[in-house]
Order: C-alpha cells, then structure tokens, then sequence
C-alpha cells in the first residue's frame, strides 16, 4: 500500500487512494436547497421574527424549510408543525408560517418540508472513532478486552490507514445524524485535516498521560501485579506540547467550527502536577476539558491502593473537578462522588450503549437525583448517538423502578441530553442544541414517510423509539449542508469505504489465519 508520499507500505501490495481523493468540495453547498418534513403540534405558536435579516437580501445565503416539522428542544420542549424554518449564513433567522417566511425572504433557497421534521444536530461527547477497526470484537468480551488475540488488529495498519478508520467513524456519525464530535485520543494531528474536511463540528480534545508504570487502562490482572504509580516530566511535557501544538494549528478553524480541548486520558494514568496542568490549560484559554473517570472496578481498586481515595475525590483533592470538565462514564462512582460532582458543576458524559455491552448498568438515575449534568457519547466502534439515546432511556426505565414504570425519561429528556448537554459540555451551550432564533443552524432532516415512523402523534418518541440512522435525510451544520438527500457531499463515501474494507478484510484475514477466536459459550 502506497503512503501519500509515495512509500510503498510493507503490508499489503494494494494502492492506497490517496486521502485527498476522499475529499470533495463543498464550497457551492452555502446555500443549497432540499426536501424537508411536516409532523408536530401546535402551529400558531411558532412564530418567530428574524434578527437581522432582511427581505430579499441575497439568495445563496437564505434557505427556508417550507412546511415542516420543527422539534426545537428549547427550554419549553415544543414541537412545531406545519412551519417554515429560516437558515440565514450560519443562524436560524426566523421560524413562523411558510406563507410568511417566503414573502419575507423572496430570493431565498427553498427545501420542501413536507413530510420531514427537523432536529438540532446530535452531539457526540466521548468518541474514539478510529475503533471503527475493532468492529464485531470490541464489543463482546468485557473491558479491558478479555480475548487475547495472536495480534492487536491496530499493530496491522499504517498511521494513514488509521486516519482512514477514523473518516469510517466520522462517516457512521454524520449519517446518523451527529453534527458535532468530540474526537478523545492523543495525537489527533495525524487526522485533524482530514476529520476537518467532512464539514461536521469538532472538538479535538488531545488527550495526554504521564505514568510511566501502568500500560493502557487497570483491568483485574494489571491489578494483582501493579506497582506503585510512578511519573514522568518528559511524558507530561510532551503531552501538554501536543495540546499546545494542536491548539494553535486548528483552534478556532473555519468561524469556530473546530476547537480544541486539553484532557488528562484516565485518573489513574494522570499525577496530580497533570490534572493541574490541564485544567490550568483549559482555564487559561477558557476552554471545556475531560477525562475517563470509573469506568472499570479495576480503577477504583487501584486508586484505593495507591492513593487512598476513589476517582472523583482524587480529581477533587487537586482541583480538576469543575464546570468545564465534562468527565466520561462515572460507571463505579459511590454517593460522596456524585456529591463532589454536583458541587463543582462537573457534567458526566453517559456512554450507554457501551456501557451495556460491557454488562455494565451506571448510576444515571441517582447521578441525575443528585444534580449531576448530563451529555451522551457513544465510546468505541459504534457511532450512532440514536442507538446511544435509545438504550440510554431503557437503561435508566429499569432503573428507574417508578411506580408506574415506563414514564421517566421521556424522548424530550434523551434530546436534551444529545443537544443541550452536548452544548454545555463544547462549551456553546448559548449557541448550539435548540432550533430557536439565533442559534447555530446545525440540524438534521428525518424523512418521516417510513414505516416505522408514520404514522405518528409525536415524531421524537417515534424516531427514537422506533428510528433508524438511515431515517436521516439531510446535514447541516453552520448553515451549510454537509448531506444532502442520503448523499455525503464533503467526503467520496463510495472511495473510502472501499479502501476501509480492503484494509479490514487483510487485517482481519491476518488474525484469524490460525483458525477462529474461542468464544465463551453460555453455561
């Protein structure tokens, strides 16, 4: 396989397509029509005037949504049907009656609407999408993965080939609705430029270790023959230079489309001098942070036996706990823990669909009782947030154990988590995650002449009870369409995805060419 500078790769004798053939332009889609829907509640409540925006002004930066359904997710939780929905440069200038909204704004792009509902953009808070790879592996034998392979699959392909497995990931997240990814790895660099191109909202978050005793996350084994944690200077700083470099490449690209947030990988790999690092990082360019928090036994036991204290509380103790930390799973987190992280305004990104794969039911509903925040990410290998939002409010149904079960949550309580946590935790929370005049017009269109959609009296429970990824039509995110129609309009699907299987059909073949994995059986 070819690199894009021309060395044959040792691995494999196929070419490679170079990245930028992935790449298409998307510099005419600024004001691009469509399709869109209709299917919601109250009509005369819309209306909302535009802010600046005037009447016949120019074309190609106007689009209006004719006749359609608009689920805002505003603080009121409305739905509007049979609406006209305004898109003015990168805001949503107005929502009222299509009648209106089209003599208001002449030379405007038109979507038709009808028989679609529109959505704010999905939120992905905790992604590591170049897991794509560990597909139909990663999700079945506990954590940290319990069957040992001859091979690790990642040790079989090159450092472009692994962006190629994140543009996968990135891929199954557009499709499925998600406008914005927080991407949580180290050396995000590698594919900053092509996760730039597909035209969705990041937030690379660099992610940054300084232990110099401990390899990859505790698990049970790792556990019975640990040492004590011992720390390195060097690691540390070259870490916080990565975050530094990265900040100052990509920070702030294409009107803020792109920011860039420090984190410490996991507690148990992070020193005090670290978390302070980080966290003095983020304070300094006022900026949103994270990190792995309880996400296994192992964990817990571990900082119990080195540092006396369990996860949350060690954070505490030195000053990473805050309103701008966003901390992922809180799996094993005990009373006093959730406690410390209502105080300090710490939100909790809930991975569920993770998390039930790995067996594993975390405390949502005491988390929420006790005044914790919430957002959603979806983990390793799977990228769908409706997947995420779905076993997320089943999750929390049984936990729940309400008199009269089935209630609590509601669809409108998921969305919000999708949109409005997943704001908070970007740190735009005054911009992105409602449909409302002013905000940020990233959106999606369901086309809801499904079956599985239509007919319904309320199209959110219907969707996320019953929908697919597929259901979503159309991408916008700044007031650009990045799908359009079923059809990516950044990024050549048809090219990548055919190298992405030629590489997972080599790696893979190179695994199992010793015979098939054992795989537990049910006593």
């Amino acid at each position: 396989m070819k690199h894009s500078d021309g060395q044959q790769d040792p691995q494999s004798s196929q070419p490679l397509i170079s990245r930028r053939r992935f790449m298409q332009s998307s510099v005419a889609l600024a004001g691009s029509g469509l399709v869109a829907a209709s299917l919601v509640n109250n009509p005369n409540q819309a209306v909302a005037q535009a802010t600046g925006a005037q009447a016949g002004s120019a074309d190609n930066d106007i689009t209006v949504f004719t006749h359609t359904t608009v689920v805002s997710n505003d603080a009121d939780r409305r739905t509007y049907q049979d609406v006209a929905l305004v898109v003015q440069g990168d805001t949503i200038a107005a929502i009222g009656n299509t009648d209106e909204m089209l003599s208001r704004f002449p030379n405007a792009a038109v979507y038709d609407g009808s028989r679609k509902a529109i959505l704010p953009g999905l939120i992905n808070c905790h992604a590591h999408l170049a897991q794509a790879l560990d597909k139909g592996f990663n999700e079945d034998f506990g954590f940290p993965n319990s069957l040992n392979l001859p091979v690790s699959p990642f040790s079989l392909i090159s450092e472009e080939e692994a962006t190629l497995m994140s543009m996968v990931g990135a891929l199954e997240a557009l499709r499925g609705g998600t406008t914005t990814v927080v991407q949580n790895v180290g050396n995000i660099a590698r594919d900053a430029a092509a996760l730039a191109e597909t035209g969705q909202r990041w937030v690379f978050a660099e992610s940054v270790r300084d232990i110099e005793t401990v390899d990859g996350p505790m698990s049970p084994p790792r556990l019975a023959n640990s040492v004590p944690p011992q720390f390195s200077d060097r690691l540390r700083e070259e870490g916080m230079q990565r975050i530094s470099d990265l900040f100052d490449r990509w920070h702030g690209y294409d009107n803020g489309r792109i920011q860039v947030f420090p984190a410490a990988a996991l507690v148990e790999l992070s020193s005090p001098q670290l978390l302070r690092d980080v966290r003095e990082f983020a304070d300094r360019h006022e900026l949103g942070y994270t990190i792995h928090m309880t996400q296994s036994q192992a964990e817990v036991d571990f900082m119990l036996r080195y540092h006396g204290m369990r996860p949350a509380l060690f954070l505490q103790e030195h000053g990473y706990l805050g309103p701008r930390l966003f901390a992922a799973h809180a799996r094993y987190v005990d009373d006093n823990e959730i406690r410390v992280l209502a105080d300090s305004g710490t939100m909790v990104t809930h991975q569920a669909s993770m998390a039930a794969n790995r067996g594993v039911n975390p405390p949502v509903t005491r988390l929420r009782r006790g005044g914790v925040r919430m957002c959603l990410g979806t983990d390793n290998n799977n990228n769908d947030m409706l997947h995420v939002m779905k076993v997320a409010m089943q999750m929390e149904r049984i936990q729940r154990a309400d008199d009269i079960p089935g209630i609590l949550p509601q669809p409108e309580d998921l969305l919000a988590d999708a949109c409005s946590g997943g704001a908070s935790a970007v740190n735009m929370g005054g911009s992105l995650g409602q449909l409302a005049v002013g905000k940020k017009a990233d959106l999606i269109v369901l086309d809801v002449m499904k079956p599985h959609l239509t007919p319904s009296g309320r199209i959110l429970s219907a969707w996320l009870h019953n929908g697919q990824p597929s259901d979503v039509e159309s991408v916008m995110v700044d007031g650009k369409f990045v799908m359009r129609d079923h059809r990516v309009l950044t990024v050549d699907e048809g090219a990548l995805m055919e190298e992405a299987y030629q590489v997972g059909q080599r790696v893979w073949s190179r695994i199992l060419q010793d015979g098939p994995l054992t795989l537990p059986t049910m006593s």
